[in-house]
C-alpha cells in the first residue's frame, strides 16, 4: 500500500474538490468528506492504471517537505490517500534497427499508444505457441 498526498478544497456551498500534487490532472470531488475520500481513492487508482497502460512512470509519493512551497496547497486541507501500486514499471533497453523503430513508432501512433505501451501490448498478445 502506498500513500499519496491529496489536497482537499471547498468553497461555501460547493462539493469538496480533491487534487493530487504528484498526479497533475487527477481530480475528483464529493459532497461529504467521506464521499470525497472514497472518490479520491477511486480516481487515483484509475489514474495510475491509465498511466500503466500508457507505459508511463508512476511517481514516488512526495513528502510534505517537498510541497511546502506548492501554491496549489494554499487553503487546502492535506490528506493521505492509500492505493495499491503493484507491478511498478521497469525500464529496459533494447537494440534494434532505426527502420524497425520507425515502423514501431508509426504502428504505435496509428493505435493511439505510446511506443512502450504498443510494444508491451504486442509482446503480451503474441501467441503462446509462437513464443516457445
Amino acid at each position: 500500500m502506498t500513500e499519496y498526498i491529496a489536497y482537499l478544497h471547498q468553497e461555501k456551498g460547493t462539493d469538496i474538490g480533491v487534487s493530487f500534487p504528484d498526479f497533475p490532472g487527477c481530480i475528483t470531488a464529493g459532497e461529504t468528506l467521506q464521499d470525497a475520500m472514497k472518490m479520491a481513492s477511486e480516481a487515483l487508482e484509475f489514474h495510475i492504471e491509465g498511466m500503466r497502460e500508457e507505459g508511463l512512470e508512476i511517481p514516488a509519493p512526495s513528502s510534505l517537505d517537498q510541497l511546502v512551497d506548492d501554491n496549489a496547497r494554499e487553503g487546502a486541507v492535506v490528506a493521505l490517500v492509500s492505493v495499491t501500486v503493484e507491478d511498478l514499471p521497469a525500464k529496459a533497453n533494447i537494440t534494434l534497427k532505426q527502420s524497425q523503430l520507425e515502423r514501431i513508432d508509426r504502428a504505435a501512433s496509428a493505435a493511439g499508444l505510446t511506443r512502450s505501451a504498443f510494444m508491451v501490448r504486442a509482446a503480451l498478445e503474441w501467441p503462446a505457441s509462437e513464443a516457445r
